[in-house]
């Protein structure tokens, strides 16, 4: 079964270097950096804005845990937002190839 993963990065050093610590790890297969995103948000009772580069991890279910465990680990950010779920449908190319990292 495939999982995704998705948080933000201050920018695209950050994010490449955490990516190549999942896949050198075995965690991900993927990682797609979208690119720069605006985010608005409230934090510690204040709004505020920036600008981020959104990721998303491609994963499967087995490594989902431990794969947002690390993340939660090597992410520069002291507190990061973090989300992953597991895929209710997956191509069948795409989930034999995902299911290399449990093999």
């Amino acid at each position: 079964m495939s999982a995704l993963v998705y948080t933000v990065f201050a920018n695209r050093d950050d994010a490449r270097s955490v990516a190549t610590q999942l896949l050198d790890e075995r965690l991900i297969a993927c990682a797609n950096i979208i690119g720069e995103v605006e985010a608005l948000f409230e934090w510690d009772g204040e709004r505020g804005s920036g600008q981020e580069i959104s990721v998303v991890f491609k994963t499967h279910a087995d490594c989902l845990d431990r794969a947002v465990e690390r993340l939660e680990q090597l992410h520069p950010y002291d507190t990061p937002a973090i989300l992953g779920w597991k895929a209710d449908a997956s191509g069948k190319a795409t989930s034999a190839w995902l299911a290399g990292l449990v093999a």
